[in-house]
């Protein structure tokens, strides 16, 4: 069993910071360009990460191979440039921003190279 895992119900109090995860309108920023892709065909499912260093929306091609990329939101960047990433599938930074929807954006997913 995985103790790492937590659902919250209505966050009385505060007690989760919203800086460990993604705020509502980051969520749906990348919630509307997966659902944008996945009607295109090019991503098929999706998965998220949360350490204490950064919260990762991972998306897929398919659900048996390796992340396509990951879309992350750095707690506390070493430069406000790295607060939202995409890597690869090794983690491998393919492109930065301070702003995730300047990020989202300006990348051109079909000629994404990983």
């Amino acid at each position: 069993m995985n103790n790492n895992i937590k659902l919250i119900i209505n966050n009385v109090g505060g007690k989760i910071e919203n800086e460990n995860f993604f705020e509502r309108n980051e969520l749906k920023i990348i919630l509307d360009l997966y659902a944008q892709m996945v009607s295109e065909g090019s991503w098929k499912d999706y998965g998220l990460n949360i350490s204490s260093k950064q919260v990762g929306f991972s998306v897929f091609k398919n659900s048996t191979e390796n992340a396509l990329y990951k879309i992350c939101k750095n707690f506390k960047p070493r430069n406000k440039n790295l607060k939202y990433c995409i890597t690869d599938t090794n983690g491998k930074i393919l492109k930065n921003s301070f702003d995730l929807q300047i990020l989202i954006k300006n990348t051109n997913w079909k000629n994404l190279k990983n």
